[in-house]
């Protein structure tokens, strides 16, 4: 297991979210994994700066936090609720030591049907927290999601209206996410990539298999690598072209896999991280 080439790779939080804090950097001491994504609820429950000196005890990079988003709102007061909960977002990034806050932009409102309306909510957003982003030495990073979400989640669904939202700012302060559960339908994708890669806007790739039939709920069918339709040995190769070297994590929402033993699991997503790529 330790002769495995792990310098890219990075384990989600919430593919092992089983774990507590403290068991999830001793598993990835026993594995030799050394980068981690966090997210925020368990990041709060346990504290801050706790989690803080926890990772850095253990000898762990944060390579996101997630997630910032949830811009699409109408109703002022929750406009302002969400980019104050966006700034505090930006300042835990910048105190885990993460420079990319990975963002879900938000679906519809009730009683919207006007998706056009609602992007134009979320660049009115990132225009407000860019340049405080920017001065907190954290990037945004704009996630597509599949369309099936675009009505409840994040009406962002491609890489392309993610890069036109992302283009109008600076890209150290607003770039995307990469996630092949959410963009292997789309056959514009690679291109968009390549965009993305010129303009230094790949702030983070993650890994998830689409497996089928969906679960009930939808949110919760992100497959183990391995056991469904993507080929990721294609998707590196595309941000690779396009000049990414960063970490690649590995994010995983599955009622299956959070019901077994969390370093099993963990241990298993090594395996079938190094597996995919041989």
């Amino acid at each position: 297991m330790t002769s495995m080439d792990l310098s890219r790779f990075s384990i989600n939080q919430m593919t092992v979210k089983q774990l507590s804090l403290p068991e999830l950097a001793v598993a990835c001491g026993e594995l030799s994994v050394r980068q981690v994504g966090l997210w925020r609820e368990p990041v709060q429950e346990y504290g801050l700066a706790a989690t803080a000196k926890l990772i850095r005890g253990a000898g762990l990079t944060v390579t996101t936090l997630c997630r910032g988003g949830f811009f699409t709102a109408i109703d002022p007061e929750a406009r302002a609720a969400a980019l104050a909960d966006n700034r505090r977002a930006i300042e835990e990034a910048a105190a885990l030591g993460t420079n990319t806050l990975v963002l879900v932009s938000g679906g519809l409102p009730p009683g919207s049907k006007d998706l056009r309306a609602a992007r134009e909510r979320i660049a009115d957003a990132l225009a407000e927290l860019a340049p405080y982003a920017g001065e907190n030495g954290v990037r945004l990073a704009i996630e597509p999601l599949h369309p099936v979400y675009a009505s409840d989640r994040c009406v962002v669904s491609t890489l392309a209206q993610a890069l036109d939202l992302a283009e109008r700012f600076p890209a150290h302060q607003v770039g995307v996410a990469v996630d092949t559960y959410h963009i292997w339908w789309d056959d514009r994708a690679p291109a968009q990539i390549a965009r993305a890669g010129a303009g230094g806007r790949i702030h983070t790739f993650q890994l998830a298999d689409w497996t089928t039939p969906l679960p009930e709920g939808v949110l919760n069918g992100r497959g183990q690598i391995g056991d469904g339709a993507i080929d990721m040995r294609e998707w590196r190769g595309h941000v690779e072209a396009a000049g990414y070297t960063g970490p690649i994590e590995v994010e995983l929402f599955n009622e299956e896999l959070w019901a077994r033993d969390g370093r099993e699991v963990l241990a298993e997503t090594v395996e079938r991280f190094h597996s995919a790529f041989l």
